[in-house]
């Protein structure tokens, strides 16, 4: 019965944000986007510019 019961619970759906973290302000970058609600999922190396960061964003949409 608790099979049912999970197939029937609400799923949290997600928006995606990436932003490039810039030398010198990440901090600042990732605290912006974390007061509006964004969780920090990965940082990755821009494969176009390895000099460049990118930060990928999630955070769940209302109900």
């Amino acid at each position: 019965m608790a099979a049912a019961q999970d197939a029937a619970a609400p799923q949290d759906t997600w928006e995606y944000l990436t932003a490039a973290l810039l030398p010198g302000a990440a901090k600042q970058i990732l605290d912006l986007w974390g007061a509006d609600g964004w969780e920090l999922v990965q940082v990755v190396v821009n494969p176009n510019d390895p000099a460049q960061l990118v930060a990928y964003f999630k955070r769940a949409l209302p109900a």
